[in-house]
């Protein structure tokens, strides 16, 4: 506002110069699909070793989920008549997490089907990305491991030859160690855990979880350039280890040690890429924290007592039907602003 003196005049600003907005007036310099290709790129070193383990049949099938989740997107846009929106890079990695979840020895239609439930049924039907309450490949993995799991539980022990490698697929089948620990107490007192084959992903399971070392580098690149929070991986692993530490310790011929657990499965691949959703998950930092604990109590308690040896998918899905509440338990308040108590909203 501007004061004339002389005229005694107020002269308002000119109004065709005031922008107008709504929160947030803070704004990052980052975009959707600058965050897509990094967290591409954090899993990168567990697609290589899912593809030295098991062989060219890997590559094979992350692309055809890749182009399946893409072509699905289009497809979906199309009847929607909504805009293209396979540009921003959430279909192509909505892909790659579905075909690291996969076992090798799955058929091509499986990955097509699969693709078709996560991105359309997990994902554009509830309006696209940023609207879908559930992580969209875990929607397409449970899916496919409720429907088919005669096909999703078939895994084969990784490559030994560069015949075996360069084959279509391993013909041998081999458990899991997360299914060896479910056997019964004779026969897991015979078992041999080598931790450093679980380290390095020389074992048996799906496509990108094996190698733990390869999703350790890449959670820790995301932790580094701040997309996710350490604080869920951390509490996520953490929970699991202290519960089947305690598991192990009252009956060590019942339940198989915390260090099998945390590097054996889908645990590392669920806590740095999938329980790190910006989407799915909670908004603030205590939120996260209470998001990751629940995983890790579930997951624990569906591979200690329940009917299936994995529980990593299951607890995200289910922490992520929890998550407006956690984000309305842990919502703080506008800055400036003094909370109010209910009895005296009234008064």
């Amino acid at each position: 506002m501007n004061t004339d003196l002389e005229n005694n005049e107020i002269k308002m600003p000119d109004v065709s110069r005031l922008i107008i907005s709504g929160a947030p007036h803070y704004h990052s310099p980052d975009e959707i699909r600058g965050i897509m290709f990094m967290v591409i790129l954090a899993l990168l070193p567990a697609c290589l070793a899912g593809i030295w383990h098991f062989g060219i049949r890997a590559l094979w099938i992350m692309l055809l989920t890749v182009a399946s989740a893409v072509s699905w997107e289009v497809l979906a846009n199309k009847v929607m008549k909504q805009r293209l929106s396979v540009g921003d890079g959430t279909a192509i990695l909505t892909g790659l997490l579905l075909a690291m979840n996969l076992p090798p020895t799955v058929p091509e239609w499986v990955c097509v089907l699969g693709a078709f439930i996560a991105i359309v049924l997990g994902k554009m039907v509830y309006g696209g990305m940023g609207y879908n309450p559930f992580n969209p490949a875990l929607v397409g993995r449970v899916a496919l491991l409720l429907g088919l799991p005669s096909i999703m539980t078939r895994f084969v022990p990784p490559m030994h030859s560069m015949w075996d490698w360069c084959s279509a697929a391993n013909t041998v089948t081999q458990a899991t160690p997360l299914v060896l620990t479910h056997a019964t107490p004779h026969t897991r007192a015979e078992i041999v855990v080598d931790y450093m084959d679980l380290f390095i992903g020389h074992c048996s399971g799906c496509i990108g979880e094996t190698c733990f070392i390869a999703l350790l580098v890449g959670g820790i690149f995301l932790i580094c350039l701040n997309l996710i929070r350490w604080q869920v991986p951390v509490c996520y692993i953490g929970t699991v280890f202290i519960i089947t530490a305690i598991a192990h310790r009252v009956s060590p011929s019942d339940y198989a040690t915390p260090l099998s657990h945390v590097l054996s499965g889908g645990l590392a691949l669920g806590a740095f890429f999938m329980a790190t959703d910006m989407v799915t998950t909670p908004l603030s930092r205590a939120g996260s924290v209470v998001f990751a604990v629940g995983c890790g109590i579930i997951t624990s308690v569906i591979r200690l007592w329940g009917s299936y040896p994995e529980g990593v998918s299951f607890s995200i899905l289910i922490m992520n039907a929890l998550t407006p509440l956690i984000d309305k338990a842990t919502a703080g308040h506008p800055f400036g602003t003094v909370r109010t108590a209910a009895q005296e909203v009234g008064k």
